[in-house]
C-alpha cells in the first residue's frame, strides 16, 4: 500500500508525474476545481464579511468520495496543483473538502513536469499560501457579485437571459469602441509616387517620393515638371544598425505569435500548450514572467554553441516590464532545449518548435545590419526621391527566429532591397515615374491576439483570464469572429515614361479580413447601457486598478474583505439607481412604410434584433420581422427592412394544405400541416 498520495488537477499530469515517483507514491487527479460557488444563486453572505458559500460541484461527487478513500489509506497527502493563484485555491479547497490534517498535508509546486523538478519539489514542500488563495477568492467573489447584481438589470432593461462580467464587459467595450471608430472614419485619397532610375553602371534603383499629393491636378503638375528635370544623387548615408531578439514567451506573447505565425486561436493555443506542459515538454504555460532559470540558460548555451557556434551566443537576463506580475514564474520554455522533436500531433509539434526557437533566439547574438539611405534631388522641384536598402552582415538570432514580416507592406519590402553603388552628385537616367491613387484605410478591427495584447497593455486580466474571456464574449454572442472577402475598386494610375504621361484605371483589392472580432447588435446595446449606467465597472483604469488590488492581496498587503467593502457600497448604489432607468432597445427609426403609412423601426426585442412596423400604442398591433444573421440594426436600410416582411408567403398547395415559406429565429423554414421543416442554407 502506497504511503503517499499526490493530488494533481489533471489526469494527463498525474500519468506523467507517476513515472518519476517510486512505488511509495500514488498519484490521483481532482479533475480541476472540486468546489465552487453554486450556479443557482449568488451564494455570498454580504452581511457576514462577504463569506462565500462553497459547495462540491455536481459533477465532482464521485471524484471527492474516491479521493476521501485514498486519503484514509495514506500517511501523507501531497497537494501538487499548479503554482498560480488558481492552483493554490484548488489545493486549499481540497484541504477543506477532504478534511486534511495539517501534519499529514504538504503543498508542493513545480513549473515543469520533469524528474528533477518533481523530486526537488518533494524535497522542498511548503504550506498553502493563504494570500494567494485570498487573491483568487477576491476575484471569484467580486466577479460573482458583479454578474449577479447587473445581469437581472439587463434582463429588465435590455433583453432576457443576458449576463454581464467584469473583464468580459471591458473586452466587449474595446471591440464596440473600435467599431465606432471605423464607422466615424472619413476616408481621404492621396497620390503616392514611385520611380525607377538607371545608374552610370547600368544598375536599377527604385525609389519613393517623400511627399504624397492630395489631388490629381497636383500630381500631374509634378509629373509634367519631371519631364524637364535632372535627377542627381544628393546624399548617401550608410550606417550600421542592429536588431535584438525578443524575450522568451509569456502567456500573452505566445498567444499573439501563435496567432500570427501558426494561425491558432487563443483558446486552441492554450489547450495545445496545456497538453505540452502535462506531457513534460514545456514549463508552465500561464505566466507573465520573461525570466529564464540558470538551468535553462546553461542548456541554451550548450545548444547554441554546438548547433551554431560560439559567435552566435549572447546570454541575456530579461526582466519584467509588468508591475505586480503574478507569482515569480519562469517564461514559457522547453524543459529540454536539446530536444527538437516531440511525440505529438502536428499542431503541438509546431507550437513546441515556436517556443523552442523563441527561447534559443533570446540567448543569441544581435543581428548586425548595414542600412543605406540614398536621397535623389529633382532639379526643378523641392521634393526628394528616397531609396532605402538593408544588408544583413551577421544574422545572429535571426538564423533561428526571424522577425515576423507578415504584416510588412510590399512597399516596405521593395524599399529594403540591396542598393546599387552610386556616387555623390551622380546624375541618374529617369526610366519611369508611377503615381498611384491610394485610399486611407480605417482602423483595423481586433483579432483575438490583438485583443489580448490590448488587454495586457491596459493592465486588465492576467495570464489565466485572457483565453476564457475571449471564449465567453463569443459564446454569449456579444461578439462574433468574421472573415470578410476582399472587395474591388478602381484606382487612377498616372504613368510618366519617355516624356509621355498616360492615365489608366486599375483594379485594387481592399477590405479583406480574416478572423476579426465584430460586435453584435446585442453586444453594442449591452455595452452602451453599461457605459451609461455602470461607468466604473467598465472603466479601463478601474478594471486595471482592481487587478493591482488582487496583486496586493496575493502579497499579503491588503485584506480581501476590506477590498470588497470598498467596492460593494458604491457599486450597489449604482445597481439600485439603474433599476429606475428607461428600457434600452437601441431603437432606430428607418423611415415610413408606404403601404401602411406607419413608422418602421430597427430594435432589439425579446428574441433579438428585429424590425417593427407601427407603434406599440396603436390599436392595430405592430408587425414584427427578425433580422437575418448578416444584418445589423445599426446599418440596415428601409428597403432591406421592408423586404423582411415578404414572408410568410404561400408557396403552393399539396393535398389541399398550404405550403408556407417563412423566416424565423433559426433561419428560413417551410410550414406544412402544422409542422416546420428547416431549409438548407442558401
Amino acid at each position: 500500500m502506497a504511503k503517499n498520495l499526490v493530488i494533481v488537477e489533471s489526469p494527463a499530469k498525474a500519468k506523467t508525474i507517476e513515472k518519476f515517483l517510486g512505488k511509495d507514491f500514488v498519484v490521483r487527479s481532482s479533475f480541476g476545481h472540486i468546489r465552487d460557488l453554486p450556479s443557482k444563486d449568488m451564494s455570498i453572505d454580504i452581511e457576514n464579511d462577504f463569506q462565500p458559500k462553497y459547495v462540491v460541484s455536481e459533477d465532482k461527487g464521485k471524484v471527492v468520495s474516491e479521493l476521501k478513500k485514498e486519503v484514509q489509506k495514506a500517511d501523507m497527502v501531497w497537494l501538487a496543483s499548479d503554482e498560480d493563484r488558481e492552483g493554490e485555491a484548488i489545493a486549499w479547497h481540497l484541504k477543506e473538502t477532504l478534511g486534511l490534517e495539517p501534519e499529514k498535508t504538504k503543498r508542493i509546486v513545480f513549473n515543469e513536469i520533469t524528474k528533477n523538478a518533481i523530486l526537488n519539489a518533494v524535497e522542498n514542500p511548503r504550506d498553502i499560501d493563504i494570500n494567494l488563495v485570498n487573491a483568487q477568492q477576491a476575484r471569484r467573489v467580486l466577479d460573482r457579485i458583479v454578474g449577479y447584481e447587473i445581469s437581472p438589470v439587463l434582463w429588465k432593461k435590455v433583453k432576457p437571459a443576458l449576463s454581464a462580467g467584469r473583464v468580459q464587459s471591458v473586452a466587449v467595450r474595446l471591440i464596440v469602441e473600435k467599431e465606432t471608430e471605423i464607422q466615424n472614419f472619413k476616408q481621404h485619397t492621396l497620390y503616392k509616387v514611385k520611380a525607377a532610375f538607371l545608374t552610370n553602371e547600368g544598375k536599377h534603383i527604385f525609389t519613393t517620393l517623400d511627399k504624397k499629393f492630395e489631388t490629381k491636378e497636383e500630381t500631374l503638375k509634378f509629373l509634367n515638371d519631371c519631364k524637364e528635370a535632372i535627377f542627381s544623387i544628393e546624399a548617401i548615408e550608410t550606417k550600421p544598425s542592429k536588431t535584438s531578439p525578443s524575450a522568451p514567451f509569456t502567456t500573452s506573447t505566445l498567444q499573439q505569435e501563435a496567432s500570427k505565425r501558426l494561425g491558432m486561436s487563443v483558446s486552441r493555443t492554450m489547450s495545445v500548450a496545456q497538453n505540452l506542459y502535462e506531457e513534460g515538454y514545456i514549463t508552465y504555460m500561464r505566466t507573465d514572467s520573461v525570466n529564464l532559470s540558470d538551468l535553462a540558460l546553461a542548456q541554451a548555451k550548450e545548444v547554441i554553441e554546438s548547433e551554431y557556434g560560439k559567435e552566435y551566443l549572447k546570454i541575456r537576463k530579461f526582466s519584467n516590464k509588468i508591475k505586480g506580475a503574478q507569482e515569480a514564474h519562469e517564461a514559457i520554455r522547453p524543459t529540454d532545449l536539446s530536444r527538437k522533436e516531440i511525440i505529438a500531433e502536428p499542431s503541438a509539434q509546431r507550437l513546441y518548435d515556436l517556443i523552442r526557437k523563441r527561447t534559443l533566439a533570446s540567448q543569441m547574438a544581435d543581428a548586425k545590419l548595414e542600412k543605406t539611405n540614398i536621397t535623389i534631388a529633382i532639379s526643378n522641384r523641392e521634393e526628394k526621391h528616397l531609396a532605402n536598402g538593408e544588408v544583413v552582415l551577421f544574422d545572429g538570432f535571426m538564423k533561428v527566429y526571424a522577425p515576423n514580416k507578415e504584416e510588412d507592406s510590399t512597399e516596405e519590402k521593395e524599399s529594403t532591397s540591396i542598393l546599387p553603388r552610386v556616387n555623390q552628385g551622380e546624375v541618374l537616367e529617369h526610366l519611369y515615374s508611377k503615381a498611384q491613387e491610394s485610399h486611407s484605410t480605417p482602423p483595423a478591427r481586433y483579432n483575438e491576439a490583438m485583443l489580448v495584447k490590448k488587454l495586457e497593455d491596459l493592465g486588465i486580466g492576467r495570464p489565466s483570464t485572457y483565453a476564457p474571456t475571449i471564449t465567453t464574449i463569443q459564446k454569449r454572442e456579444y461578439v462574433n469572429k468574421q472573415d470578410n472577402p476582399a472587395q474591388q475598386r478602381e484606382i487612377v494610375v498616372l504613368f510618366l515614361e519617355n516624356g509621355n504621361i498616360n492615365e489608366q484605371q486599375e483594379q485594387e483589392n481592399f477590405g479583406s479580413e480574416k478572423g476579426k472580432l465584430h460586435p453584435t447588435d446585442i453586444g453594442t446595446i449591452v455595452n452602451n447601457f453599461l457605459v451609461e449606467h455602470f461607468t466604473d465597472i467598465i472603466d479601463y483604469n478601474f478594471t486595471a486598478q482592481v487587478e493591482k488590488q488582487f496583486d496586493k492581496i496575493a502579497q499579503g498587503d491588503e485584506s480581501w474583505q476590506d477590498m470588497m467593502k470598498n467596492f460593494y457600497t458604491p457599486f450597489h448604489k449604482e445597481v439600485e439607481a439603474t433599476k429606475e432607468s428607461k428600457k434600452e432597445s437601441g431603437e432606430r427609426l428607418l423611415g415610413i412604410d408606404k403601404t401602411s403609412g406607419k413608422n418602421v423601426y430597427a430594435k432589439i426585442g425579446r428574441f433579438g434584433a428585429m424590425i417593427q412596423i407601427g407603434e406599440t400604442s396603436d390599436e392595430d398591433k405592430p408587425k414584427f420581422a427578425s433580422l437575418k444573421k448578416t444584418q445589423s440594426i445599426n446599418t440596415i436600410m428601409l428597403e432591406e427592412a421592408l423586404d423582411l416582411f415578404r414572408l410568410p408567403r404561400v408557396v403552393g398547395i399539396l393535398n389541399e394544405h398550404e405550403i408556407v415559406a417563412n423566416n424565423g429565429r433559426f433561419g428560413a423554414y417551410i410550414s406544412y400541416k402544422n409542422k416546420n421543416y428547416t431549409l438548407p442554407k442558401g
